[in-house]
């Protein structure tokens, strides 16, 4: 990489993704493909955030729907999302890769507890800092802690990595002729009801004119592209 467009990004990774063609659980050739794709991006000197979900295990809002306490379920997916984090740890740094993951809540034996100020330091150090158990509170997804977490850290981008080459004006999975969107506004995403993010997540983004850069997990060399300044996926911003 000659050229790079970011300094300092917040990656947000969907728990699904990680699940691969099995739906549930952790999918180690995926898991391994995704930290050889950060690995690269982090030894040309980017800095990097990362955010997980934790749907692969389990979803607080599904758990609801099913006669569930909802902050009872909003914390049991955030256990969620520890497992993912610590597995994506193990994963960069057997690449090589020095790593720090922050829970937002307090386990001190697998994680640091979440303090802004020492990830920022964590990320000058060159260490890729993974971002555990949501924001730490029910009722929030991790689309929302990857869009607080961006802004908390100051990276110039929140890249949503998910199974589809971009956004789509309807799922291209079931309609052959979704059109495919290269830019929007985030009010043209709070408007059209396009499932990018939750609109909490949309609107703090917009709030602090934080872009957000929708791709393909599953295209190789894509995070690269994204850095050196391709066109990739769909850009969401102020205009």
């Amino acid at each position: 990489m000659t050229k790079q467009r970011y300094h300092r990004i917040l990656l947000k990774v969907s728990g699904e993704a990680l699940a691969g063609e099995g739906g549930y659980g952790i999918d180690t050739d995926i898991l391994g493909i995704l930290a050889r794709e950060i690995r690269d991006i982090h030894k040309a000197g980017l800095q990097l955030g990362v955010v997980i979900g934790g749907g692969n295990i389990f979803r607080g809002i599904k758990g609801a729907t099913k006669g569930m306490d909802r902050a009872s379920a909003d914390y049991m997916g955030m256990l969620a999302t520890v497992l993912n984090c610590l597995a994506l740890q193990d994963a960069l740094e057997r690449e090589g890769v020095n790593t720090r993951v922050q829970s937002a809540i307090e386990m001190r034996e697998l994680a640091e507890p979440y303090i802004r100020r020492k990830a920022i330091r964590h990320l000058e150090k060159n260490r890729v800092v993974i971002f555990a158990a949501g924001t730490g509170n029910p009722y929030f997804t991790t689309d929302t802690t990857a869009a607080l977490r961006g802004m908390e850290i100051g990276a110039e981008v929140v890249l949503k990595a998910t199974k589809v080459d971009g956004i789509y004006d309807a799922d291209p999975k079931l309609n052959p002729n979704a059109k495919k969107f290269d830019r929007l506004t985030y009010l043209d995403v709070l408007s059209k009801g396009l499932k990018v993010m939750d609109s909490t997540a949309i609107s703090l983004c917009m709030d602090n004119s934080l872009p957000i850069l929708v791709f393909d997990l599953g295209q190789a060399g894509a995070l690269r592209r994204i850095v050196n300044g391709e066109k990739v996926g769909t850009l969401v911003t102020t205009e």
